[in-house]
């Protein structure tokens, strides 16, 4: 039986990819995919996560790659961009489930000041009842820390709590840590996924 729902937000109820701004400032594909992969990596990006400041952040990048100075700013500077719109049938099931009364939280690897932004571009994530921000616990998913943090910080019975990631490895972490979980692909499945579980919601539309 579930008696919360924790659901990550990048990827799950919002679109997140580096790569728009991207686009833009490097055309070439191959050398993009690089400049991700290498120097804007995804585990540069994680320190974000767990706390470390952007302009710490940026001058170690910048002291290795001086001709990419202007290309590493870029991604706090147009970090917006980012995130350009929410999942909308993700989104109908998230209110979904607090409508009918289920406890849903937010537990999300998210920068602290860009999460403030993302806030306020999507204010229904203050429609769950909490949110634990990895900048701010300085703990990042998929250690178990984060997940034992928030099921203190909320109250939840770990056995009794569904999490929702788009990310295996914080799905796996999230079941050490004694929950319940499952991958989030899309809303559809997301649905099917649930009421596997017991929850039933709307079918999501489109």
């Amino acid at each position: 039986m579930i008696d919360h729902v924790v659901f990550d937000i990048g990827r799950v109820l919002i679109h997140w990819d580096p790569e728009i701004p991207y686009r833009r400032h490097i055309p070439d594909d191959a050398a993009r995919a690089r400049f991700l992969a290498e120097i804007c990596s995804p585990d540069w990006n994680l320190e974000q996560d767990r706390g470390r400041s952007w302009r710490e952040a940026e001058d170690a990048l910048i002291a290795r790659h001086p001709d990419k100075a202007d290309l590493v700013r870029a991604f706090r500077r147009d970090w917006r961009q980012m995130v350009p719109h929410a999942y909308e049938a993700s989104v109908a099931i998230f209110r979904d489930l607090i409508a009918r009364g289920i406890d849903v939280t937010l537990l999300t690897n998210f920068a602290a000041d860009t999460f403030i932004e993302a806030s306020e571009l999507y204010p229904f994530f203050a429609e769950a009842r909490g949110v634990t921000v990895s900048g701010r616990a300085r703990l990042v998913k998929p250690d178990r820390a984060i997940f034992d943090l928030h099921a203190a910080s909320f109250g939840l019975r770990p056995d009794r709590t569904l999490f929702i990631d788009d990310s295996e490895a914080n799905v796996a972490g999230a079941r050490v840590a004694g929950w319940q979980a499952v991958r989030f692909t899309d809303a559809a499945r997301l649905a099917e996924d649930l009421a596997r579980h017991g929850l039933a919601v709307s079918q999501p539309k489109g």
